[in-house]
């Protein structure tokens, strides 16, 4: 035997979705009004004094054995912050509102998966790079981190006993290399401009 339903069930039920639409709504409000509070999207905020407007990015030093790393990666880190569309690049140290100077220090592959015939098939590239920046006028550092540190995980095709020497395999994979590059300049400038 089924007893009825209580009138008050149905009126309850109503209030709770009444109730959580109106919570809902009150937190949808909330979000929007926090966006004019200084919070900016990743990647597009900038910590740095507005009197910096022009960034001066000589070529990065380079460390390592491995030649013409440096050029590219400069180039990236130059394209990357006037893809960000506030700030004026120039490929010097003088003239400029700031400086970028950096040293790539260290480029390494290591395996991290090998195939059926433990051939390794895949590899971790690390690039570490100490980097500052420093406002021109007064020699202060804006941005420092001696060891801002890269990795990124590749595949490479079977058979080539040289694919753990990064000069071998950047050498036969361009592409390996810009796209490294282009990583690593977009944590690079995201670092700098959001102070990480």
């Amino acid at each position: 035997m089924r007893l009825p339903e209580s009138p008050r069930e149905p009126r309850n039920a109503v209030g709770c979705q009444v109730r959580q639409t109106i919570a809902t709504a009150a937190v949808i409000l909330a979000a929007c009004l926090s966006g004019s509070c200084g919070y900016a999207l990743a990647g597009r905020g900038s910590f740095l004094p507005a009197s910096i407007q022009t960034i001066g990015i000589p070529n990065f030093g380079n460390r390592t054995p491995y030649l013409s790393v440096e050029q590219v990666l400069t180039q990236r880190v130059r394209t990357e912050f006037i893809g960000r569309g506030k700030y004026k690049v120039l490929p010097t140290d003088t003239g400029v509102d700031a400086v970028l100077k950096a040293d790539i220090t260290n480029l390494a592959m290591l395996p991290s998966s090998f195939d059926e015939e433990q051939q390794a098939n895949q590899y971790v590239v690390t690039v570490s790079v100490s980097a500052q920046l420093v406002e021109s006028g007064t020699q202060k550092v804006l941005w420092q981190n001696p060891n801002q540190t890269y990795r990124e995980e590749y595949s490479v095709a079977s058979g080539g006993s040289s694919a753990a020497d990064p000069a071998a395999f950047f050498g036969q994979s361009s592409n390996a290399l810009e796209r490294l590059a282009g990583n690593f300049a977009q944590a690079l400038v995201t670092a700098i401009l959001e102070a990480f």
